[in-house]
């Protein structure tokens, strides 16, 4: 049972508060930020903290914090799934989920936090569900929106003066609850994005020391009637750690490895997943950095995979020279290269791998006279991003309709980024 949920900004200030149970002061807050003060990386923050009475759990996102009370003895993943359901939910009213965008929308932010909990308990958190009921616009807009022009009609407003429908969505209290009924397209589609974010650690000689696989499967619903979906993955076994949507039955998967469901309506997340076997880096990167008493050489060279026929590209590598370097003269054969003075990171930007030649990236970098080379090589972190590629080589085999009486046109799209992929010279 949550007691209360704050959202804090970057400073410690509380910009939204809600109390389910009981009315938790302030104070709270200020320990959670001394907490979080006593951390040189805010990332570092323990996910629970506990004082004397209270627990305190809480998620990060675009540097605000995502907070949570609670005096019992709650499990804690099920507190942790509705901070980042509630992050899901917001993003469906806002553009970028920002402390200004959470300030102008406040009325509806607070309405959802209503919504989306009764009596600190998760109630309803199914985001189609939530933006039926509750309007994207300020109540002021949907008056506006909605005023009937003179001479016609007076129709009445779909939201009451709360922002919030009279009525509650078709099938909330059906069997799939997150699905309305009676729902009719002229076009019968649905799309699949498989976002795989790729983690690894390479060595000096394009060794891959450590590698995993974080997935999304996003689904864009526009289907007709009730649909009963069966989805079979080529390759499903290589998935790890599965998190679904409700609308999975679980065992189904279980057993045959088959995603078997009722869709709800428009953009949702189907499933999260891990994989760490037969994972396939998109690229080469080969780096050479010697440091002697008067500087260092630098030589950095990339290169697709031959396996790889689509295009790499927004590939950058990020460079963390020691504070100890005076300057550098690094210069690249392909993108551009910027160097900070004040940090010491070099950047190279190659955007767009090329086919027809291998980018490098060399040149020297100076020491003060008299200081010692650095203790170590600095570690290389390298982003880039492919579409229709997959790294765990998931890819969706085939997709089957009951139910209904129609045949869907599915699409499906891989997209493959770099996470945390890092290379030591």
């Amino acid at each position: 049972m949550i007691n209360s949920i704050f959202i804090l900004n970057p400073n410690g200030e509380v910009i939204i508060e809600k109390h389910y149970v009981g009315l938790v002061g302030r104070s709270i807050c200020d320990k959670f930020w001394d907490e979080v003060t006593n951390h040189t990386d805010p990332k570092d923050v323990p996910p629970i903290i506990t004082t004397s009475k209270w627990y305190l759990l809480h998620i990060q996102h675009n540097k605000l914090f995502f907070l949570a009370i609670t005096k019992q003895d709650s499990p804690p993943l099920i507190i942790f799934e509705f901070l980042d359901r509630l992050v899901e939910v917001f993003g469906h009213y806002m553009s970028e989920i920002t402390e200004e965008n959470i300030r102008d929308k406040f009325v509806i932010v607070y309405q959802l936090l209503d919504e989306m909990m009764d009596g600190g308990f998760p109630f309803t958190t199914e985001p189609n569900i939530l933006t039926s009921m509750i309007s994207k616009n300020n109540i002021l807009t949907d008056i506006m929106e909605n005023m009937p022009i003179p001479g016609t009609m007076n129709i009445p407003l779909p939201m009451s003066l709360g922002g919030v429908s009279a009525q509650l969505p078709r099938g909330t209290s059906g069997i799939s609850p997150w699905r309305a009924v009676g729902v009719r397209y002229t076009t019968n589609e649905i799309y699949f994005d498989i976002i795989e974010e790729l983690d690894a650690i390479i060595d000096k000689n394009d060794r891959v020391l450590c590698c995993s696989v974080w997935g999304t499967v996003m689904v864009n619903c526009r289907l007709s009637g009730m649909p009963d979906l069966n989805l079979w993955f080529h390759n499903a076994r290589v998935l790890e750690d599965v998190s679904f949507h409700p609308c999975v039955r679980y065992n189904r998967w279980d057993q045959n490895r088959v995603v078997s469901f009722v869709p709800p309506d428009g953009v949702f997340k189907l499933l999260n997943y891990r994989a760490t076997s037969s994972v396939e880096i998109p690229l080469h990167v080969k780096p050479q950095i010697s440091f002697v008493n008067t500087g260092g050489r630098v030589h950095i060279t990339l290169s697709p995979k031959s396996t790889v026929k689509q295009v790499i590209a927004d590939v950058q590598v990020i460079i963390p020279f020691s504070s100890t370097i005076a300057s550098t003269n690094l210069t690249a054969t392909f993108g551009t290269v910027q160097y900070d003075e004040a940090s010491k990171v070099c950047t190279w930007r190659v955007g767009k791998m090329p086919k027809d030649k291998m980018p490098i990236l060399s040149g020297n970098v100076s020491l003060p006279s008299g200081t010692q080379p650095p203790d170590a090589n600095p570690v290389i972190e390298v982003h880039f991003r492919v579409n229709q590629y997959s790294g765990s080589g998931l890819k969706v085999e085939s997709l089957n309709l009951h139910n209904e009486n129609y045949k869907p046109y599915k699409g499906v799209k891989n997209v493959t980024q770099a996470g945390k992929f890092q290379v030591r010279t």
